[in-house]
């Protein structure tokens, strides 16, 4: 396996386990990047850069890293409310009048960032091209009476949380939140990470695409059989699950150049992994001079608001203002880890307490929502260096 990039001295077992995602697991294309106390100390690609292609994966190859973008949209608010500009605890129809209505007055703005609006499906799902053109969305989930009471239970935000968290964004600010990230995180960090890739970059990117995981006994990993209530819940079309995450309908095409320009902030972020690992690592402390999060917003981050059994992913799940927390569902380095898996790979975390921010992005997507494998074959290595 031909593997470029830079590994610090102490940290070779997650390039090796970065090797073993290639022999072992089915990997096709990837990228991973660790930051420790600010340095940064891995920086590995290899395969290819298309998922059905050849052409080698390059140094500034990006994808489409589908929920993992979402802990770098979870950063905007946070920052609003830490320049003052947001209240977590206002109601959301104080910045987006339209949103108080069928029963969601007392939303609160801490609700959309811990999964806890109960707008998580649409009764009137959105086709492609209207989930990307910013007005149909912001309308829908306006309009739209949410699935439980807001604030008494918890469930993922799958598709909707685009609209919910880009429209709040918006309104407050006057700009969309792939500007917002352009102008305030990327441009200052020097983060390849966009919602909203521009033309300018799109030669840049890899397809990405399903991949059939390994046999068990070839994988290196011991694949458990899912439970049957969460197989129901993806196989039942008019399951809380399948609305959740069919809110556009028909599914996009991911590698569609149109797509790839939306903002979707909830789904179609795009990254290289040094760029979600760089950004983890300046929201618990200094890159080059630069640091996202105050201490206060730090905690806010990581402090549990939601915990149990998940409406709509079936299992158990943990989350802070925008972020998963470690936990069974979502695995991370230690118990004040915080961070966002996307759904096939993709993976970014910040540990406060041992410096580590990782980001992780595959064009191979796998079959999962939180725990690939590959991903956690990642984060063992990380804490067997540590």
């Amino acid at each position: 396996m031909d593997v470029r990039g830079t590994v610090a001295p102490g940290f070779e077992a997650v390039r090796d386990a970065f090797v073993r995602n290639f022999e072992q697991r089915g990997e096709r294309g990837a990228a991973v990047a660790l930051y420790h106390h600010g340095r940064k100390v891995v920086d590995l690609w290899a395969g290819t850069r298309d998922v059905d292609g050849a052409e080698p994966w390059a140094v500034d190859t990006v994808q489409v890293v589908r929920s993992a973008g979402k802990g770098v949209a979870a950063a905007v608010p946070l920052l609003l409310h830490q320049r003052g500009q947001v209240d977590l605890d206002a109601p959301v129809g104080t910045y987006w009048p339209e949103f108080k209505a069928n029963g969601k007055e007392r939303v609160l703005v801490r609700h959309l960032l811990a999964h806890r609006s109960g707008v998580v499906a649409l009764d009137t799902t959105l086709t492609p091209e209207e989930a990307a053109d910013q007005v149909s969305g912001p309308r829908a989930v306006a309009e739209q009476r949410p699935q439980w009471e807001p604030g008494t239970d918890h469930g993922y935000q799958a598709q909707t949380h685009s609209w919910l968290v880009g429209e709040l964004v918006r309104r407050v600010t006057g700009r969309t939140i792939g500007r917002w990230v352009a102008e305030e995180i990327a441009r200052p960090l020097g983060l390849d990470f966009w919602f909203g890739l521009p033309e300018d970059e799109a030669h840049r990117i890899g397809r990405i695409g399903p991949v059939e995981p390994p046999p068990a006994e070839g994988s290196g990993a011991l694949r458990m059989r899912p439970k049957r209530s969460v197989v129901d819940a993806y196989g039942d079309p008019a399951s809380l699950t399948r609305r959740a995450f069919g809110a556009i309908d028909p599914f996009p095409d991911e590698n569609d150049p149109g797509y790839r320009a939306a903002e979707l902030p909830a789904s179609n972020g795009v990254a290289t992994a040094r760029g979600l690992a760089r950004c983890y690592a300046a929201m618990i402390g200094e890159v080059d001079g630069h640091r996202l999060f105050a201490p206060a917003t730090l905690t806010l981050a990581r402090t549990e608001e939601s915990a149990g059994p998940d409406r709509v992913l079936v299992v158990n799940t943990r989350f802070g203002l925008g972020y998963m927390l470690h936990g069974p569902s979502a695995p991370l380095l230690g118990p004040g880890s915080f961070g966002h898996p996307g759904r096939g790979g993709s993976l970014g975390f910040a540990d406060p307490e041992s410096g580590i921010a990782l980001g992780y992005v595959t064009n191979g997507l796998q079959k999962g929502v939180t725990a690939d494998p590959r991903a956690q074959a990642l984060v063992r290595a990380v804490r067997s260096a540590l």
